[in-house]
């Protein structure tokens, strides 16, 4: 991947402090939205099965004191509690099917507008979160997430069960309905401590994940140096270091809701069983019917039946802790562009004006004033740290400023639609990240597709074409089966940058991996054969500063001096910075004089 510049700015903060639990109830909510007549139809699904469930005891109580009675109606009776028992069925049958698709179809939209609202906010924005904790939110945060919509819908269902139950206690005998209330305390008690406990081990136990799978990702980035090294064991061992916590919060979340089953499977029964006693004195009284104590029995269960309401709670607690992770990704404002238009032909002007950039709390930049005349190449040489990459960023805004402005040929970055702004502002990385099914594709990739002449121009100038054609399938050799260099692969991505060039080209040390020779022709291209315009060109060699028309040279986040190289190179301080160049004698290979330009 590329060196990401993104890393020399702070996003700004969509509402300071906002509390997560906004966003990821606004999150939820839209998810519900997004699918609102089959979240409603789940809803109404269960409730009419609550409905059935809750009418089946009367309707059966009834049914049995007829048949005992020896009454000769009981054939609509009975043809009644077949139809409500068929109902609850088929009802339950209707909602698992809607429950998969409205999960299916939020997780869909949630991960869009995630993923979307990332890429929107560019470069800072994907700079909060490291690459394996990216991932885990967009992936398995957000699989979690997207149940909520349906488990809310269904929680509706799961309280009519236990509601219905006691209402209907209470119209068939009061006493026993006075049974089950004495211990209604003790089921709330029960599910309040649930909730609590519940809601705490699962967002740590999310954070384990989203910790592991960081350190996984970063490993197998890095998979070569952990081999030469010899440290595998050791890497494995960071890598689960996680997996404790991850044990122990996995553990207590499983306790909790053991804890919660086993104390509702002592107390159920122990409710059921003191409503059946009470039930029998009563019919033994002759206040109670055979069929009235079976529905009492019946409605007893309902009224009690916490199995459900503990299902769905559990259920709606997981998506809000994984809905929380993944509002944070949405939490960021992203980048927003204006609609102002670049001036016909205009020569590629880049000027900055005051501009500061500040990352993590870091000043990078400060007061930066600079004008780079239309059609000048201009080499960004500092020390490591100087802010080369940073003003790279921002000069084709791939971040904000925190202060000032960047303007090109006149008009500000910030006023430019996003459509022109990437149409005329290029980049090439020292590491690009290639995309695309074939050779030719990853070239292409960018705000609009070149034709094939242009592609094959542009690899040529970068240097590209001849190892291309020598693939199995030239151009169309696919991308992931092509057995390319580092330095084949910062060529193509020169050739992406060439085949897009607008009227400032941007290249952030993109020639690093290039040798003496091929990085003198690269530079020649850029200047005759690639579309004229400004080039800004942050440089780590004196040759290819010595070929810039100017040089910018930046010492602890401000512009030291600004001018041609020869003129630069008789200061000492100026030399040193590229004295590891010139040890490892990368400057003087082939000829090349850091003291004067190549044209």
């Amino acid at each position: 991947m590329s060196r990401s510049p993104a890393t020399t700015a702070t996003p700004r903060p969509r509402s300071a402090g906002a509390p997560a639990a906004t966003g990821a109830r606004a999150l939820l909510v839209g998810a519900a939205r997004a699918s609102a007549v089959r979240t409603s139809a789940i809803a109404l699904c269960g409730l009419a099965a609550a409905g059935a469930a809750v009418a089946l005891p009367a309707a059966l109580g009834r049914t049995l004191d007829l048949l005992l009675a020896g009454a000769a109606n009981t054939g609509p009776w009975l043809v009644l509690c077949a139809a409500l028992l068929t109902a609850d069925v088929l009802c339950e049958a209707a909602t698992a099917l809607l429950v998969g698709t409205v999960t299916a179809r939020s997780a869909g939209w949630i991960r869009r507008r995630a993923l979307r609202h990332v890429l929107a906010a560019g470069p800072p924005g994907a700079a909060r979160f490291t690459s394996g904790d990216l991932v885990t939110r967009l992936t398995g945060n957000v699989t979690e997430a997207a149940a909520a919509p349906a488990a809310a819908a269904a929680a509706l269902p799961s309280l009519v069960l236990p509601a219905g139950g006691l209402v209907a206690l209470v119209l068939i005998d009061a006493w026993t309905a006075a049974v089950l209330v004495a211990g209604a305390p003790a089921l709330l008690l029960l599910l309040r401590s649930f909730s609590r406990d519940t809601s705490t081990g699962v967002a740590r136990y999310q954070r384990a994940q989203g910790d592991i799978a960081a350190r996984l990702v970063e490993a197998l980035g890095g998979a070569r140096t952990i081999a030469a090294a010899g440290t595998q064991e050791r890497e494995r061992t960071r890598i689960l270091a996680p997996m404790a916590e991850l044990d122990a919060r996995g553990r207590q979340v499983w306790r909790v809701y053991g804890r919660a089953v086993a104390r509702s499977t002592v107390l159920l029964p122990l409710l059921e069983t003191a409503v059946l006693a009470v039930g029998g004195l009563r019919l033994a009284a002759g206040e109670l019917t055979v069929g009235e104590l079976l529905a009492v029995l019946r409605y007893a269960a309902l009224a009690g039946g916490l199995g459900a309401v503990v299902g769905q709670l559990a259920a709606l607690l997981r998506s809000r802790a994984a809905a929380r992770r993944t509002a944070e990704l949405v939490s960021g404002e992203a980048m927003e562009y204006g609609s102002r238009e670049l001036p016909p032909n205009g020569p590629g002007r880049l000027e900055f004006r005051d501009v500061t950039v500040v990352h993590d709390g870091r000043t990078v930049l400060q007061g930066i004033d600079l004008v780079v005349p239309g059609g000048t190449t201009l080499a960004v040489v500092g020390r490591s740290g100087a802010g080369k990459t940073a003003l790279a960023a921002v000069a084709g805004r791939l971040a904000d400023p925190a202060a000032g402005q960047v303007l090109l040929d006149g008009v500000p970055l910030a006023q430019l639609g996003r459509r022109t702004l990437r149409r005329e502002v290029g980049y090439a990385f020292e590491r690009p990240a290639l995309f695309g099914e074939t050779v030719s594709g990853a070239i292409a990739f960018g705000p609009y597709e070149p034709d094939a002449p242009r592609l094959t121009e542009a690899a040529r100038a970068a240097g590209a074409d001849a190892f291309v054609r020598r693939l199995p399938q030239g151009y169309r050799s696919a991308l992931d089966e092509a057995p390319l260099s580092g330095g084949e692969m910062q060529r193509l991505g020169l050739a992406r940058a060439f085949a897009h060039a607008g009227r400032l080209l941007v290249l952030d040390d993109a020639t690093s991996s290039l040798d003496s020779a091929t990085e003198r022709h690269v530079v020649r291209a850029l200047l005759h054969d690639v579309r004229s315009g400004t080039r800004l060109v942050v440089a780590h060699r004196a040759s290819s500063a010595a070929r810039a028309d100017l040089v910018a040279w930046l010492e602890g986040g401000t512009v030291r001096a600004v001018g041609r190289h020869e003129q630069l190179w008789q200061l000492a301080a100026y030399r040193e910075v590229f004295a590891a160049e010139s040890n490892g004698g990368d400057v003087r290979e082939a000829g090349d004089d850091p003291r004067r330009a190549v044209r």
